[in-house]
């Protein structure tokens, strides 16, 4: 059983040695510019960019609910784009957050991780603009992460 770890910190500048994945929510409409998405776009230009191309071109591939596009920035980090949230407002239908694409995507991170000998670093997914509670997603990762033996970290940030 692998272990969830709570630091203070920036997740796009994960600890610890070896291969490492960051994972975070994105939403399904193909809008990138707020919230954590920021400072990933802040370090390396490949996440948005690839984002953005597997949005335009949702009807040949599985963009989507649930889905997840992984994208090599250095030699031993990868950023897990996920897609787990549907649209971008709060309102009469509630909020943004899908915990069910979350676990989804949280289940393909895994099995990619545990291929890899990967460990997951991220900040409190589907929490922030996304209008989630860590109640909720606590479990997922527990479950579909830390279940499976892949160290977790989780940042959060310090302003």
């Amino acid at each position: 059983m692998g272990d969830i770890v709570y630091v203070r910190g920036d997740a796009t500048s994960p600890r610890g040695k070896g291969q490492k994945i960051i994972a975070h929510v994105c939403n399904d409409l193909g809008g990138w510019g707020k919230g954590f998405v920021l400072a990933v776009s802040r370090r390396w230009p490949e996440p948005e960019a690839a984002y953005r191309r597997w949005h335009q071109e949702r009807a040949g591939n599985d963009f989507g609910l649930g889905a997840v596009q992984f994208i090599r920035v250095s030699p031993y980090l990868t950023v897990a784009n996920m897609i787990g949230q549907r649209g971008t407002r709060r309102g009469s239908k509630g909020v943004p957050v899908r915990y069910e694409a979350i676990d989804t995507a949280l289940g393909t991170v895994a099995a990619r991780a545990v291929e890899d000998g990967a460990s997951v670093h991220m900040p409190r997914i589907g929490c922030g603009l996304a209008g989630g509670r860590w109640s909720r997603v606590e479990p997922l990762i527990a479950a579909r992460l830390a279940g499976r033996g892949v160290p977790v970290t989780v940042y959060d940030h310090d302003g």
